[in-house]
């Protein structure tokens, strides 16, 4: 996906693909973490989860 997007003759960084990529999966993993409730399991949650948010964008770029 390394190819600039095309919105009505804008063209987008294929990065804020990634980001909105990550975020939909981060907000899917959001609903799995209050089940588990990880906030129990951390001492920072939002310092966790933006780690993880991090990781996760890290490794949608490096895969494709």
């Amino acid at each position: 996906m390394r190819h600039d997007i095309d919105l009505g003759g804008v063209l987008i960084s294929p990065f804020v693909a990634y980001v909105l990529a990550a975020l939909a999966i981060m907000v899917l993993l959001r609903f799995g973490f209050s089940r588990i409730r990880f906030s129990r399991y951390v001492a920072n949650p939002p310092l966790a989860e933006a780690g993880i948010f991090v990781c996760i964008l890290a490794l949608l770029i490096v895969l494709f």
